[in-house]
């Protein structure tokens, strides 16, 4: 199905981000018509050196949600980038229907990562079937069982690799061993932080973990299960996401004192939890002990001299937000309220922790950003006065979907309060398709090197998430209702390290066990006995 809109784009992008990533072929979605006005022809029509328009007094692109005493809040688009993410929020009537339609011939559930491209987003979260879940990696799995205990017949994984395969183990620990699951391309779902825990390098780390005593391997659960099995055969593992590391780091030492965490494959996050907890060991007493009533400022202070971090890991998504970024920020919003995921560099990290302490920031993962956004609207809209909240959205562009929707609802029935969320993105992440506004996007996110990548290496949006596409999805979905006769496809899209054993067990068995491990945290608060014997016992 061809896009009014954006027919030149698709065809740039695939070829920029064709041979790293070899992605499926991709439709790229038709907006309603209503979503392209005047101002998105102005933007889209400037010339590509301009990058964002000179018109503007700040240098970042934004999308401002206005409230309204009835129906849903309008959105005004700020740049250029802000028009490409907006363009997909109110989808084509055709495209859902179309998805519908799939996914209830085939009864598929979705599960879909908060980076996943706005477009499709913008279609997962119009469309109207049951079955649907965007979240972070984590809750990704416990939503696929929800849908198979609600009668899903098959589980289409939107994200990279190590997310299907996470899928596929808690489906299997949870009894829904028969449900298929399925990715939606036939390559290799890549991830750049992921694929630097499965490099020597790391493996080496760990074998230095290993020879010492009391050693406990902290891992980023976006990691593999290959990943997690080689850790956990090598030294005691336990899984965190962004929103536990720092709970499972102080409980840790709680428990055993005498611990030295080795904490891995994400370098900035690593390193700002180290920033973290220096914050933290500066606190007063008892505002540490609210944190966690094992520690005070002695104890965070020692748990800082070991504590661990590997040196050569890195998204490539987190890894555009640089010092050029922060000084644009603390110069053109000083009022704003800043985000940034535990995985951004250093200086946007540190900015926004320290508005964190002032009360005017939130660091952490992208379920704590959503959140802080949605309650820091909720508490605008219950003083009832004309305000207008400023966010800096410090992590990954697809996070606009949920956030715009969420703000949304805030706002209906209300018109004092505007939110506008800002995308603190590089002058990089945009360039020009060669092709008119009439004929389609002239200038799209991402740069030529690379689709969402800036030259320097970091990206505005995550290119091996863009191999998730509506053709994929829909792909999927059909060839479920004739199973018998696409058999070898629909093998194709199974996970791909499906067997694979470490030390004789296979690697969904093994690694699992960290995963099972934070599991046990977060469900009793405590490390478990059984991790515990680990570290004293190798």
């Amino acid at each position: 199905m061809a896009s009014h809109l954006a027919r030149s784009a698709q065809a740039t992008a695939l070829r920029s981000a064709g041979a790293a990533l070899a992605p499926a072929r991709r439709r790229v979605l038709r907006p309603a018509a209503s979503t392209v006005g005047p101002t998105v022809g102005r933007a889209m029509s400037m010339r590509a050196d301009d990058k964002f328009s000179r018109t503007d007094a700040k240098p970042f692109p934004s999308l401002t949600v206005s409230g309204t005493a009835s129906g849903t809040a309008p959105l005004e688009a700020n740049g250029v980038f802000a028009e490409s993410q907006v363009a997909y929020l109110d989808p084509h009537e055709d495209d859902l229907e179309e998805l519908k339609v799939a996914l209830e011939a085939a009864n598929l559930g979705v599960v879909a990562h908060f980076y996943m491209d706005p477009e499709l987003q913008g279609l997962l979260a119009a469309v109207d079937w049951e079955h649907i879940v965007v979240a972070d990696s984590l809750v990704m799995g416990d939503a696929a069982v929800r849908q198979a205990e609600a009668g899903a017949s098959a589980i289409a994984v939107l994200g990279v690799d190590f997310m299907t395969e996470s899928v596929r183990a808690i489906m299997d620990a949870r009894g829904f061993e028969h449900i298929p699951v399925y990715r939606v391309a036939p390559q290799e779902i890549g991830c750049s932080l992921a694929s630097s825990a499965e490099a020597l390098q790391y493996q080496a780390w760990l074998q230095t973990a290993a020879k010492k005593d009391n050693s406990l391997h902290v891992v980023y659960i976006n990691t593999s299960l290959l990943t997690k099995a080689q850790a956990q055969a090598t030294v005691p593992t336990i899984t965190c996401t962004s929103g536990n590391v720092v709970q499972t780091i102080l409980q840790a030492f709680s428990q055993i004192p005498e611990l030295t965490v080795f904490y891995g494959p994400d370098t900035y996050m690593g390193e700002n939890l180290r920033v973290l907890f220096k914050t933290v060991s500066e606190m007063p007493d008892e505002e540490i002990k609210a944190l966690h009533p094992d520690h005070d400022q002695a104890s965070v202070r020692s748990l800082l001299e070991r504590l661990e971090v590997f040196q050569q890991g890195m998204c490539v998504v987190h890894h555009m937000f640089g010092d050029s970024v922060v000084e644009e920020v603390e110069t053109h919003y000083p009022d704003a309220l800043i985000s940034a995921h535990l995985e951004v560099p250093g200086g946007m990290f540190e900015l926004a922790n320290k508005a964190a302490v002032e009360g005017r920031g939130v660091v952490g993962s992208t379920a704590n950003i959503l959140n802080f956004i949605i309650t820091r609207t909720k508490e605008a809209v219950a003083v009832g006065k004309e305000d207008k909240l400023q966010f800096v959205l410090g992590t990954e562009a697809g996070m606009v979907t949920p956030i715009v929707k969420s703000v949304q609802r805030e706002l209906e029935g209300q018109d004092a309060v505007k939110v506008e969320i800002i995308f603190p993105v590089a002058s990089e992440a945009i360039h020009a398709t060669g092709e008119s506004v009439e004929d389609g996007l002239s200038i799209v996110p991402g740069v030529s090197g690379g689709e969402g990548c800036s030259v320097s290496g970091g990206c505005a949006t995550c290119p091996f998430m863009k191999m998730n596409t509506l053709d994929g999805l829909i792909g999927v979905a059909n060839a479920l209702t004739d199973a018998e006769t696409n058999t070898k496809f629909l093998e194709s899209l199974l996970p791909q390290r499906r067997g694979l054993k470490v030390n004789g067990e296979l690697a969904s068995t093994l690694g699992s066990q960290p995963i099972l491990h934070m599991r046990h945290l977060m469900t009793t608060g405590k490390i478990s006995d059984e991790l515990i014997n680990d570290v004293y016992s190798r």
